[in-house]
């Protein structure tokens, strides 16, 4: 052990901090022994020990975590020195308040890319003030960050998907300023909120229309050469230092490169970036060169690019791609402008930029050569006298206007005075993180004790907001499933709305309403394709995009067998229960009356309408049938064998018809006179129809056995069961098994098995006592909900792969009410937390986040794990905070009262923040409490279970 590791922890002991050590070694406790030195440690895991307590080696962190547990500590209060990558992994698996790596092999960069916090060459560097410091400032910016170390071409495209910077209206990814679109490697995309294109491609001879998120123009390309070499490119370079750093509190990203060219000059390159969230058509960068051994003349490009096309998604390649036109490339004022147009849809968009150079605070005149490739790419090139040691910074600001901007009355116009809106990047930058402090001040949530999952949840609430932000009351667009990230399932919008707006229902109720404003502005067009199948009222399309029509593609191209396969899951008509059950829900988190008069009852209404005529009554049974459908598992897309698609009879929908129906009868009891009156003249509404509904609510069929299962649909029982244990060896990833059995000649059709949560869907959006409710009004007899979910839970399971990470939350969520399965609602949290950022499926990240899982984890923590649920007139709680965390605190906004929550595992603090709007009881067991606004009330309690 060398001399400096003792003197620190020496040190330490002086301080009253125990040490220990863990060692896979065998002989750790012999060598310790003979070295004098045993007596410093108070416990000691060798590899004796490990074997005999089972614990894995590293880059497992089992041994340390026992070693922190016998010092009678978390990994979260301790600190973690190592040597090898191993260990270091080891230390961040296992969530350690402090990683060390002492870089003996001159190898610092590798050990922060595994995840070390600090990095010295040898132990005499750390300062007892230097861990003072970590575990009372340096942790808690840390959580705020998403930070990379090391290039790693590979991994780029993830981290250019996790690093985008976005205000609601655009989102740019993260990638690096110099590098174009690069097959493999780079995707400098940008989409605007609702920017669409719709083009055929002749696939088998047919023409198929495929409606795309466009790639709008490049406005990142910044790029410099030293005097008459070519313009960098990472691939060209010797990189010394490398960090990426995503500031999920500024919300800028952050890259700083030091490399060395092949002329052995060494360059310090620092790029700051913004997606402007004080006026959202702006973006700027500021670009920092430090020449380290050099005097010479640097050249410096900045250009926008308006020739891209649509290139992220690699299955998508064969399809029609180029969505833009070039209308105008040009100067004007010493900036430079693109003006393209979309080909279908004939939406114009302009980028402008401006730049300028600076030295020593000092703006520089100089003169900038303009010149375009007669393609849709504009640069703006200038040179510098560049002197050793000495910073140059490139500012580039630049403004995006489009034809469909509804915050504006002339986008021209607009797009010609807007770059005198802001004179600095300094200005922007300070009114963008003012705006970002006010979201922050909703929607963070502290979870002391725990770093991977408060890094994680923060990330995801940014995303989230990058995607749809305050900006969203004046874009007529919803949340594509994939963010505005890039391009997966082309920017369209699904039934994910269901696990995103909790979120802002609860932190920012006036996004949710214009998001669902949306959804009402498109339900003539909804209305027209319930028609167009024959039936009435409105039926809302598994996809949309701009219009509202149905945009699921007709084929979907397997990966696995290279084949286009038929694409059925446009039959998936439970999405239109999402969007009424996001209607309700909205409602009674804000009590919006006005919304519900104006907008909501008359959606409810309408697909209410569609569901009764989806219904067939079969006087055999006396019960009523919905047919040819899909359910969310998305494997069963028809019955075996048969030509026709669709199943009949699919549990959850067949519940949530009943449920939908129902609620919009007791609406409809409630509303005014005058509402209603109006309701029933604007749309030739009935009191015939809610008889009908009735009677439908009554006699909904639901297959339950005698066992209490409820089959997922009529015949579901009777498939094959599948040898999921063969499958498990045959192949590493067995999530998307409906296309590992279709590459095989096999089909999904045959065997019980699901993507994610179909029948338990049931237990997310209702409580287990509303859906024994809704069973008995159906005519149901079951016995304890509990019971009964437990039972369902338990057999379906066994027969999910988990081929969306949205099943990872809801199998989570509903295990709130299972007080024998709480070790699993942890497991299935963290892996939904590790879904993104870890990429766990397999690539499908880096084409885009998941903002279903995104908006459902945060909904786990402040409904699972702070248990709280939400009554017109009270706030009921049910804690079970993890062990791992010590304290867990957010806020929370009901029918127009603001609430700070603070939970330990031991007691419960309240505040109700601002004027009080009724009376809102806080609920614990069997007891209330009083609020009173800006005093807090504080209750101690007993946590249930263990997490």
């Amino acid at each position: 052990m060398f001399e400096s590791t003792v003197n620190l922890i020496k040190q330490l002991i002086a301080k009253g901090v125990k040490v220990g050590v863990a060692s896979s070694s065998k002989n750790c406790k012999l060598v310790l022994k003979k070295s004098g030195l045993i007596d410093l440690f108070e416990v000691i895991i060798g590899g004796i020990v490990s074997k005999e307590l089972g614990l894995k080696g590293k880059p497992n962190p089992d041994i340390f975590i026992v070693s922190a547990e016998k010092l009678g500590f978390k990994p979260y209060e301790c600190i973690m020195v190592e040597d090898a990558i191993s260990g270091i992994q080891a230390g961040k698996r296992g969530n350690f308040g402090l990683v060390i790596g002492i870089a003996r092999q001159d190898d610092k960069q590798l050990l922060l890319s595994h995840g070390a916090d600090l990095v010295v060459n040898d132990l005499c560097e750390i300062k007892i003030k230097t861990i003072h410091d970590w575990f009372s400032k340096g942790i808690l910016e840390d959580d705020w960050k998403l930070e990379y170390f090391g290039f790693e071409a590979e991994q780029e495209r993830l981290r250019e998907t996790l690093t985008t910077v976005g205000n609601g209206y655009f989102g740019t990814r993260g990638c690096f300023e110099w590098e174009k679109a690069n097959k493999n490697i780079h995707y400098p995309g940008t989409y605007i909120a609702a920017l669409f294109n719709k083009l055929p491609t002749k696939v088998h001879g047919k023409n198929i229309y495929n409606n795309d998120y466009v790639n709008c123009p490049n406005w990142l390309l910044i790029e410099f050469k030293i005097g008459n070499s070519n313009f960098f490119r990472l691939s060209d370079v010797n990189i010394l230092e490398y960090k990426q750093t995503l500031n999920m509190k500024h919300a800028t990203l952050e890259r700083i490169i030091k490399f060395e060219d092949k002329n052995k000059r060494v360059t310090i390159l620092k790029s700051e970036r913004i997606a402007n969230m004080d006026n959202p058509h702006y973006g700027a960068i500021r670009y920092t060169i430090k020449p380290v051994n050099f005097n010479e003349i640097i050249t410096i490009k900045s250009s926008i690019d308006g020739s891209v096309i649509n290139y992220g998604v690699a299955r998508y390649r064969d399809l029609s791609s180029k969505h833009l036109q070039v209308i105008d490339v040009n100067s004007k004022d010493n900036n430079i402008f693109v003006h393209v147009r979309t080909r279908k849809s004939k939406i114009d968009i302009i980028v402008n930029s401006k730049s300028s150079i600076i030295e020593n605070k000092k703006r520089l005149n100089i003169k900038k050569e303009i010149s375009h490739n007669g393609k849709g790419l504009i640069s703006e090139s200038l040179n510098i006298n560049a002197k050793k040691g000495k910073n140059y910074v490139f500012e580039k600001i630049i403004s995006i206007y489009t034809s469909k901007d509804q915050d504006i009355e002339n986008f021209k116009l607009s797009s010609d005075k807007s770059l005198k809106k802001y004179k600095t990047f300094e200005e922007m930058l300070h009114k963008h993180k003012k705006a970002w402090k006010k979201l922050w001040n909703k929607a963070d949530i502290l979870l002391d004790g725990d770093r991977f999952a408060q890094k994680v949840i923060r990330l995801h609430i940014y995303h989230l907001l990058t995607t749809a932000s305050p900006h969203n009351q004046y874009i007529d667009a919803s949340i594509p499933a994939r963010g505005l990230h890039g391009e997966a399932y082309r920017g369209h919008i699904f039934w994910d709305e269901l696990f995103i707006f909790p979120f802002y229902n609860l932190h920012f109720p006036e996004i949710t309403k214009s998001l669902l404003l949306y959804r009402y502005r498109r339900l003539d067009a909804a209305r027209k394709y319930a028609k167009d199948h024959g039936y009435k009222g409105a039926m809302y399309p598994w996809q949309t995009a701009d219009d509202g029509s149905e945009e699921t593609q007709i084929i979907h191209y397997n990966p696995m067998s290279g084949k286009w396969d038929p694409d059925l899951s446009c039959l998936q008509r439970h999405v239109s229960i999402a969007v009424a059950y996001n209607v309700w829900e909205y409602y009674y988190c804000t009590n919006d009356l006005n919304f519900l008069y104006q907008h909501g009852a008359e959606m409810m209404i309408e697909i209410s309408r569609f569901w009764a005529s989806m219904t067939t009554y079969d006087p055999k049974d006396k019960r009523y049938h919905i047919n040819n459908i899909m359910g969310p598992d998305e494997f069963h897309e028809k019955y075996p064998k048969k030509a026709k698609g669709g199943i009949n009879n699919n549990a959850y929908t067949n519940i949530m018809v009943s449920w939908l129906m129902h609620k919009t009868i007791e609406m409809i009891d409630h509303l005014p006179t005058r509402i209603l009156k109006k309701l029933k003249s604007d749309l030739s509404f009935k009191d015939e129809e809610i008889k009908e509904w009735n009677n439908i609510v009554e006699k909904l069929t639901v297959e339950i056995n005698n066992n209490e299962l409820m089959s997922q649909f009529s015949g579901y029982m009777k498939l094959n069961d599948l040898d999921w244990d063969k499958y498990k060896e045959k192949y590493d990833d067995i999530h998307r098994m409906d296309r590992i059995l279709k590459s095989e000649g096999d089909s999904p059709d045959l065997y019980k098995l699901s993507k994610q949560a179909d029948t338990l869907m049931l237990f997310y959006v209702l409580s287990p006592g509303q859906v024994k409710h809704i069973l008995k009004i159906m005519g149901y007899k079951i016995g304890n909900e509990l019971d009964f979910m437990k039972k369902n839970y338990e057999y379906y399971i066994k027969r999910t792969s988990h081929g969306s990470t949205l099943s990872f939350v809801v199998h989570s969520s509903i295990l709130k009410y299972l007080h024998t399965h709480k070790h699993k609602m942890w497991e299935w949290f963290l892996t939904a937390l590790e879904s993104d950022i870890h990429d766990i499926q397999g690539g499908t990240t880096q084409e885009g986040i998941h903002c279903g899982v995104m908006g459902g984890t945060i909904d786990i923590i402040i409904k699972s794990f702070a248990g709280i649920n939400l009554f017109k007139d009270r706030i009921t709680l049910d804690p079970n905070v993890p062990i791992q965390w010590n304290k867990l605190s957010f806020k929370i906004v009901h029918r127009n009262n603001w609430f700070h929550f603070t939970l330990t595992r031991k007691k419960i603090i309240v505040n109700q923040i601002g004027r009080k709007k009724g009376n809102i009881l806080i609920s614990l067991g069997k007891k209330d409490y009083k609020l009173t606004p800006h005093r807090p009330l504080e209750i101690n309690y007993r946590p249930k279970t263990v997490l």
